[in-house]
């Protein structure tokens, strides 16, 4: 049973940067919401930065998709593949960074026995001629 499927739609791939951090070294450029009483971003002026709204969300169906369609599992060891066995047609196995190439070898053998597709399969495993 294959859901029908839906387009995958990101509204705003940019992130929302913090006012005037491109300005100031001080600044970080995590959003923070303006409070200022003569802000014109918090005011929505026209040619303005904009802030993030509920609007920007992304179809709940499709939140956090790749575009294969699955969405990441988070791995670190071949226990955590066979957790997938279920849900194999939702979810993409992604082997963690910190896992060590050997390991990384048997995820994705078992990964393969059980059917589950891994997303970063060839990371840390092949070796440049």
């Amino acid at each position: 049973m294959v859901a029908k499927h839906i387009p995958i739609v990101k509204k705003k791939t940019k992130k929302f940067n913090r006012h005037q951090s491109d300005r100031f070294k001080c600044l970080a450029p995590s959003w923070r919401k303006p409070k200022g009483i003569d802000n014109a971003v918090r005011r929505r002026f026209r040619g303005r930065v904009a802030m993030p709204s509920i609007g920007y969300g992304s179809n709940r169906k499709t939140r956090h998709m790749a575009p294969n369609g699955l969405k990441a599992f988070l791995v670190s060891n071949t226990n955590d593949v066979e957790l997938l066995l279920m849900h194999k047609d939702t979810y993409a196995a992604e082997i963690a960074h910190n896992v060590s190439s050997r390991k990384r070898v048997d995820i994705i053998a078992r990964a393969k026995q059980l059917g589950v597709k891994v997303t970063n399969a060839k990371a840390k495993v092949t070796t440049e001629i």
